[in-house]
């Protein structure tokens, strides 16, 4: 091979080993990166996720809702999540005006109905799939849309509840945005304190124990996924005592085996993480193995 040829290359020359362009270095990042996603992926514990949303049909039904009451920014946004669920395209397409159009629809309430808002998460929780939904999630560190509407969930019509929930527990699906979800900076929010962690942790226990038979099913998904995250912080100590209270209390509405086998196999992972939760067992109960012989699992 030539000089020339392998200056092209980005090999050698005379021996030589020829520095990489910019271009080529971002790639070969971007490539150690996707492999290191799958290498996790493939040893962590697979998280309990929703797939049965039809994007086409959420997105058609959200435009019906929303013709003739949007901005041309806010039909852009639109358009941009026309382009990520369906046309392919990668999360680069949300532009700045994406949020702010989330935000609209979140706060809006005599403009927009119930419907808009559960046809727009039902196609985010589609959305919450994707390897690279963390570029969207990121542009949300300042106005904490998502969350702040997370950590409203017992204000919500049940319908939204169950759609905010579904897409909160689909972000498990990749390591990035799961991670995402038990950030524990903190913000102000109507005049308390709270962090991506504190807000998962209410939208868990709020479906945790829910009557509603949807919003348990979501929840004892989401405590799964919490529990099966390996988090070693003084604060996820805090998340998993509050958790497992719930899930005491939860054992106590006689769980399909389904359910129970979630809340049994996170209560296990809790006891590891907490020194406390195991006191908690003990002095309220119903102890564990009053459950023995409910599955063949």
């Amino acid at each position: 091979m030539s000089d020339t040829e392998a200056d092209a290359h980005g090999g050698t020359a005379n021996g030589t080993t020829q520095p990489l362009l910019p271009s080529q270095k971002v790639l070969e990042e971007e490539e150690a990166e996707r492999l290191a996603e799958e290498e996790r992926k493939r040893n962590r514990e697979p998280p309990i996720i929703f797939t049965e949303v039809d994007s086409k049909l959420e997105l058609e039904r959200l435009v019906d809702f929303v013709d003739g009451k949007l901005s041309e920014d806010e039909q852009e946004a639109v358009d941009q999540l026309h382009q990520y669920l369906l046309l392919g395209e990668g999360a680069w397409t949300f532009g700045d005006c994406f949020l702010v159009f989330v935000g609209r629809i979140f706060r809006d309430q005599q403009c927009f109905s119930t419907d808009v808002r559960v046809h727009l998460l039902r196609a985010l929780a589609n959305a919450a799939l994707k390897e690279d939904i963390i570029l969207l999630l990121h542009q949300d560190r300042k106005e904490h849309v998502l969350m702040n509407f997370a950590q409203d969930i017992d204000r919500h019509p049940p319908e939204e509840q169950q759609s905010i929930a579904l897409f909160m527990c689909n972000l498990f699906e990749n390591n990035n945005a799961s991670e995402w979800l038990l950030y524990i900076s903190e913000w102000n929010y109507n005049g308390l304190t709270t962090s991506n962690i504190r807000a998962t942790t209410k939208v868990a226990v709020h479906c945790l124990l829910a009557t509603c038979p949807r919003l348990q099913d979501i929840g004892t998904a989401l405590v799964h996924n919490i529990a099966c995250k390996e988090v070693k912080t003084v604060v996820f100590d805090d998340v998993a005592v509050e958790i497992s209270m719930a899930l005491l209390q939860f054992f106590n509405n006689s769980p399909t085996e389904e359910h129970l086998f979630r809340t049994m196999k996170a209560l296990a992972k809790f006891v590891q993480v907490s020194p406390d939760v195991p006191q908690f067992v003990q002095m309220i109960g119903p102890h564990p193995k009053n459950f023995k012989g409910k599955s063949e699992r």
